[in-house]
């Protein structure tokens, strides 16, 4: 009997191995296939992936399922067999839909990347309509199965279509609803961590003009994003400073309370002369207590000092205006203005990644209607030339004519009697022009040319000017894919160089 028990025990461990193994065969086969895959043995791969499809979805693994028949017809339509890869989505895709019949369960996710294979094989066919319809349906298995990262991955392959048929407007908005998700909770490392994986995905398909916009606008996130950190850090400074304070306050009333209590003693103590060794013991713990509470209130208003610089520099910046409010009105226009380019700068800021409208416009005739324009403003005898070929070219008319019309009015402004001003136009390459102003007026004093273009970089009379002009100019260049520099070789006058590229 005892012998019988062991060969049933025995019997029962191998039957529960034996399902184990069988349990576990899809994911070995899966297993072989990538590594088929890894050493670009494509055909071992295929047939491994196949082996795995087909016991995963016996073992009702049904997403591991979908994953390795979506390989499968990418490696079939990696050899132009496009036959043979949508045989095998449609094959899958019934599949699925029987057992969501059979379990009366929603098997999105599964779904989901056999409707993306399909998508990646229309693109390389050029098929835009039947791409557009799995996009659709793509978008509705995400929803259906609540999956973030799915969500987002959706958003990954509309930027790709879009960019790949030549929709930029279309594939700008993917990628800004893409990045706003985290931008607007200030999740910075995902921020970047997103214009990786696009350029990735843009390198892998081949994808030059998605690599270039994503590139692009990942150089600009990346300078933006220090500005973003430095006004958070900002704003985490301000609330220290802000308890700082508070603290401050707290202790300079109980401070004062207590010296109340002092006084009070020391009245008492001359009222009750039986008291005064009580009130003198009294009296000295309490001035030790003080002195004690003052030194900590010194040095923590030395630390504070240090945070409040930075917001004292920034409340400096109007008080040259403000003395002048009550005795003149130049004053308050200088305010207004001033307050103006702020809000010019901010939005400037905050729009940089959003393009201008560009159209084509024939640069003699737009340059010859801003030279009219500033002409009246002109010194006695000073000529205004204009050099710029009868030649259309795309630009952004009303930024362009912002920043020109700056330029011009301080050269009309600087150039003394009989002097000269041009305005010229030059080719560049292919994709790159510059617009030259030039004057042969007093220049612009060296030690100021290197905080040109930044905004509060000294404090000033605002009625003689707030020195903004410059540092919005050279932000609506940047908005229009440019730079605005001043040419320091030039030295009969002033020349600034708008170099844009299109």
């Amino acid at each position: 009997m005892r012998l019988i028990g062991i060969t049933l025990m025995t019997a029962a461990l191998l039957l529960n191995i034996s399902a184990l193994q069988a349990q576990n065969k899809g994911q070995e086969l899966q297993r072989q296939a990538d590594a088929a895959l890894e050493k670009k043995e494509y055909t071992q791969a295929r047939y491994f992936y196949l082996q795995a499809y087909a016991a995963l979805a016996e073992e009702k693994k049904y997403d591991a399922a979908a994953i390795c028949g979506a390989k499968v017809s990418a490696l079939y339509h990696r050899e132009n067999m496009f036959k043979e890869a949508f045989e095998v989505l449609r094959n899958a895709d019934q599949f699925l839909t029987q057992e969501e019949r059979e379990g009366g369960k929603q098997l999105a996710a599964a779904h989901y990347p056999l409707t993306k294979e399909r998508i990646r094989m229309y693109i390389k066919l050029k098929n835009v309509q039947r791409t557009d319809e799995q996009l659709s349906r793509l978008e509705e298995l995400a929803k259906l199965a609540a999956n973030d990262s799915l969500k987002s991955d959706v958003l990954y392959t509309r930027a790709n279509y879009y960019y790949t048929f030549g929709q930029y407007a279309k594939g700008d908005e993917a990628i800004n609803q893409l990045i706003n998700q985290y931008k607007s909770i200030k999740a910075y490392d995902k921020v970047t961590s997103c214009y990786k994986t696009l350029i990735d995905i843009a390198r892998k398909g081949g994808n030059a003009a998605l690599l270039a916009r994503t590139y692009e606008r990942f150089i600009l996130w990346t300078d933006s994003v220090k500005a973003l950190t430095a006004h958070d850090e900002m704003a985490q400074l301000k609330q220290q400073y802000d308890q700082s304070q508070l603290i401050i306050r707290q202790k300079e009333d109980s401070l004062s309370s207590k010296q109340y209590i002092i006084i009070g003693l020391c009245i008492l103590a001359v009222i009750l002369a039986a008291a005064l060794v009580l009130g003198g013991v009294v009296l000295f713990r309490f001035i030790l207590l003080t002195r004690k509470q003052k030194k900590a209130i010194a040095v923590a208003n030395e630390h504070n000092e240090l945070k409040t610089r930075f917001i004292q520099n920034i409340s400096s910046q109007m008080e040259p205006t403000l003395n002048t409010l009550p005795s003149s009105l130049p004053g308050v226009q200088a305010l207004h203005t001033f307050a103006g380019h702020i809000q010019e700068l901010s939005e400037l800021e905050q729009s940089l990644t959003q393009p201008y409208e560009m159209e084509e416009k024939n640069v003699n005739t737009f340059c010859e209607a801003l030279a009219d324009k500033v002409r009246g403003r002109l010194q006695p005898e000073v000529t205004l030339t204009v050099n710029a070929p009868k030649l259309s070219v795309k630009i952004a008319p009303e930024p362009l004519e912002h920043v020109l019309l700056h330029l011009l009015d301080n050269a009309a402004r600087y150039t003394p009697e009989e002097g000269k001003i041009w305005i010229d136009f030059k080719k560049r390459g292919a994709h790159t022009h510059q617009f030259v102003v030039s004057d042969t007026g007093c220049g612009i004093d060296e030690e100021k040319r290197d905080n040109l273009f930044k905004p509060f970089s000294e404090v000033k009379d605002l009625t003689l000017g707030d020195g903004l002009g410059l540092p919005i100019c050279s932000l609506m260049a940047t908005k229009m894919n440019g730079t605005l520099s001043m040419d320091t070789t030039y030295t009969k006058g002033t020349r600034f160089v708008l170099e844009l590229h299109v």
